[in-house]
């Protein structure tokens, strides 16, 4: 059945109309032609369609397989599927939590909630209870079926399992959005409507003018009619359609984006708005440390992610590591005080273990240090890990001279707790609250997370830590400022979007100071944010009106995304929303471009959307609405082409039976004409490139025709002029005593005189192509010029083509007539350009 409805549309109708009339005149290579083109386009829609309940399969993919329960007083393995509420779970690292859990114990419980919050590091679970509605990020006292234990050990107490999930809900929403169709789509099937209401009409009034006006007999009227019919039908635009679409789709592949639904490339030259998540889209995914505040000074640290290159600076003024030695102490107690390993791995440099204390190994590299060298030198003896509960990690170390050292590092406000002291100038002072308290709110209004590390010397026997020796007495060395920070082919993405009239919306699972300094910083309107609690206190028209203010959405659930992206189609927006977890996928489905990410997405992500990126990179998101308005405009060439050239051989048609003449050209010449055009001229449509400034236009309107009046006047200006001068030279010739087979070829020939001519100038809807570029730029015109002129001399010359299509060879002289029609017709069309450009804006092309 998906098959079948593949052919309700009025296009196909009138295609599948056109194959029964050329089986009709026992043409069946034409009927072989119209039908093949039909089915495959059927065939294409087919694999697409139904990729939607695959995106529900692979949230399934994604659910434990296994749990581990108390039950009957003993531990034992179970099915996920077999968990009810009330059953006792045990959590461990690396364990896919299998149903929602309320946490009753935790141990260091990390757990990896990206999939459904989008936030990027692990959250530490605690037992301290959340609100009824608490934003899904922060339900601290949760863990959520099918995210991951990244570190620590728990346990849970089944509260919700199936589709009561929040990983089930979002399968519900998945299940219930409707999909859209695009924008091209929906234009294609209104002008289909009205093209077969015009043919129809144009068609009746032929065959009651020759039957009652001219009195000739109905076979021969109803022929004409027939003619009339296949000479307005475009047999070859939905090949044409879909073969440039494919052609998008290849530019776009290499440019790191790759397109799972055709009409997808044309949609993104026509989006208005670009949702996009923040972590690993419009950010690098790589902590970073970017402010060092100590007693005396605050560096600015240069370099992103994990690679130790860049430097310091104070006040915008480069500051050497060796000319501060606090420096040198700062990023040996982050170094030491640390479990994670950053390397280099294939020209990358990576981290293992957590992101946050990836960024402080990579902090003390750029100071100068070695990190093994620093772990040989002061080797640990023990550790007071990181727990939510006393909020800081603790190292015991010794030198090989014997002296001891605590490192620390921690929440702010409870590493200053346990400090007295601030490190100034080598020396050891009384700390100054006040001072530490400002530097952090300084930091914290730039989006940074902060982390303090401190120091205290212990007698060199010292073997073990004790919670005892945590107490005071502590230096403190520096606050640092931690952030994922956005990738610079972001920023600049982000303003050619802005110049190119594209809104860009940042929609995330962070809290909302860290996403108002990170769109600020993106060059993204961060002076309102709304967050997800703000979204929900918001009815339909409200939010309408919300959407069109904010740029910057915080704390965004999957149901907020949902609405979100809906509110802005009520606005009329056509909008590309980015995604990557499972809590994407709703909105991906419902947006008129998906865009899921190619490495950290989620198969339930890609399923759902049209679009991946490869690179997980916004500005390729960029590149892909570059390349889809010029297949956009490409199509349109192609378009208008193909009516001009149908509206002039139709024109022939009617002219000749309005006047009560024979036809000038028979309906099997017609299907060569246009058969042989679609494979070689109006193909080479497909193969133009980006046109100079395309990106500086605004976005077309969605409701906007895809023939504008503008085009409509182009091609009723060429198919006159196509009409004039075919039929002109075959009357002509025929009055000079020439045969109707010999001035049918002289018609026909001309047509394709007038169209190979007018492809020169159908390269640029509005701009001359009076140049180089303009005349030989593209290859495939050249090459299609000279595949149709050695085809046409065979049509001319070949007798076996003769006898198939009624035509008979004419003298040679005559192709210097045809030749200057062709001109004619060409500079007629700049000329009409020349004019449209000086009345510049006004007209809409």
């Amino acid at each position: 059945m998906r098959f079948l409805l593949q052919f309700h549309n009025v296009l196909i109708y009138v295609l599948l109309g056109a194959a029964v009339v050329t089986a009709f005149l026992g043409h069946a290579v034409d009927t072989l032609v119209i039908v093949g083109v039909v089915v495959i386009n059927a065939l294409i829609g087919f694999i697409q369609e139904g990729k939607a309940e695959s995106a529900l399969d692979a949230i399934r993919n994604l659910l434990s397989l296994h749990a581990v329960v108390l039950r009957d007083g003993h531990r034992q393995e179970i099915g996920a599927e077999d968990l009810v509420p009330g059953d006792v779970v045990f959590l461990q690292s690396g364990d896919k939590v299998p149903a929602d859990l309320r946490l009753i114990e935790v141990r260091t419980l990390k757990v990896d909630e990206s999939m459904l919050t989008g936030e990027s590091e692990s959250v530490e679970k605690s037992l301290e209870p959340a609100a009824p509605d608490t934003s899904l990020g922060d339900r601290l006292c949760m863990a959520h079926s099918g995210t991951l234990v990244t570190y620590g050990q728990g346990l849970g107490l089944v509260v919700s399992t199936g589709a009561q999930t929040e990983i089930g809900r979002i399968s519900r929403l998945l299940a219930e959005v409707e999909e859209i169709t695009t924008p091209l789509l929906r234009k294609m099937a209104h002008f289909a409507r009205w093209l077969t209401v015009l043919i129809l009409v144009f068609s009746a009034i032929t065959f009651a003018v020759g039957f009652w006006v001219w009195e000739q007999s109905g076979g021969e009227v109803f022929m004409a009619a027939v003619g009339l019919a296949v000479a307005a039908i475009p047999e070859g635009l939905p090949a044409i359609m879909t073969i440039t679409l494919a052609i998008g789709v290849q530019r776009m592949a290499r440019r790191k984006t790759i397109i799972r639904r055709l009409p997808a490339v044309e949609t993104l030259g026509s989006v208005t708005v670009i949702c996009s998540d923040k972590t690993g889209t419009l950010t690098r995914n790589e902590m970073t440390v970017q402010r060092v505040v100590t007693a005396d000074q605050v560096f600015h640290v240069d370099g992103t992610g994990y690679a130790p290159r860049g430097g310091f600076t104070i006040g915008g003024k480069e500051a050497l590591a060796s000319s501060y030695p606090e420096l040198a102490d700062i990023g040996r107690a982050a170094l030491l005080c640390n479990d994670a390993i950053v390397r280099e791995s294939g020209g990358h440099w990576i981290v293992e273990g957590d992101p946050t204390e990836g960024a402080l190994v990579t902090l003390a590299m750029k100071a100068g240090l070695d990190p093994v060298y620093e772990n040989e030198a002061q080797p640990r003896r023990d550790v007071i890990p990181f727990e939510s509960e006393h909020r800081f990690m603790a190292t015991l170390h010794h030198d090989h001279a014997g002296h001891g050292f605590i490192f620390l590092k921690g929440a702010p406000e409870r590493v200053m707790e346990m400090c007295a002291f601030e490190r100034s100038g080598g020396e050891d002072r009384t700390m100054r609250k006040a001072y530490w308290h400002d530097r952090m709110e300084e930091t914290a209004r730039l989006g940074q997370r902060l982390l303090a590390v401190a120091c205290r010397p212990v007698a060199g026997g010292t073997g073990e830590l004790r919670f005892g020796d945590m107490e005071d007495g502590f230096t403190l060395l520096a606050l640092f400022g931690i952030m994922d920070p956005p990738r610079d082919e972001a920023v600049e993405a982000i303003r050619l979007c802005h110049r190119a009239g594209i809104d860009v919306k940042m929609i995330t699972g962070d809290h909302a100071a860290t996403a108002q300094a990170i769109g600020g910083q993106l060059g993204i309107d961060a002076s309102q944010v709304l967050t997800g609690s703000d979204i929900e206190k918001l009815d339909a028209s409200a939010l309408r009106k919300a959407v069109r203010e904010a740029d910057i959405f915080a704390r965004a659930n999957p149901e907020h995304k949902l609405r979100l992206v809906e509110a802005m189609q009520s606005n009329g927006d056509i909008c590309a929303m980015t995604g990557d977890g499972v809590n994407d996928s709703p909105a991906l489905k419902r947006a008129d471009v998906g865009v899921s990410m190619g490495i950290k997405g989620t198969e339930a992500a890609k399923d759902a959307s049209e679009m991946v990126l490869v690179d997980d990179n916004f500005a390729s998101i960029v590149s892909a609405v570059e390349e889809g308005r010029t297949v956009y405009e490409n199509i349109r060439k192609a378009i208008v082409y193909i009516l001009a050239v149908s509206g002039g051989q139709a024109g022939m048609v009617m002219a000749a039976t309005l006047t009560g003449h024979v036809l000038p050209i028979t309906p099997v010449q017609i299907l060569w004409v246009n058969m042989v055009t679609a494979v070689t001229l109006s193909l080479a449509l497909a193969f133009e490139h980006l046109e100079p400034g395309i990106m500086e236009r605004p976005p077309r309107d969605p409701g906007e025709a895809l023939i504008t009046p503008f085009l409509v006047a182009r091609i009723i200006v060429v198919a006159t002029l196509l009409i004039a001068g075919s039929y002109g030279l075959f009357l002509w010739y025929e009055t000079q005593g020439l045969s109707l087979e010999q001035s049918r070829a002289i018609a026909v020939n001309t047509l394709v005189m007038g169209e190979v001519f007018f492809l020169f100038s159908s390269r640029y809807l509005r701009a001359s192509a009076l140049s180089i570029e303009g005349l030989f730029g593209n290859v495939y015109v050249m090459l299609s010029i000279a595949a149709i002129i050695v085809i046409q001399a065979l049509f001319t010359y070949a007798p076996p083509m003769h006898l198939l299509f009624g035509v008979a060879a004419f003298p040679p002289h005559i192709w210097l007539w045809m030749l200057a029609f062709g001109i004619f017709l060409f500079f007629s069309v700049e000329l009409e350009k020349a004019v449209i450009r000086r009345l510049g804006a006004r007209i809409r092309t």
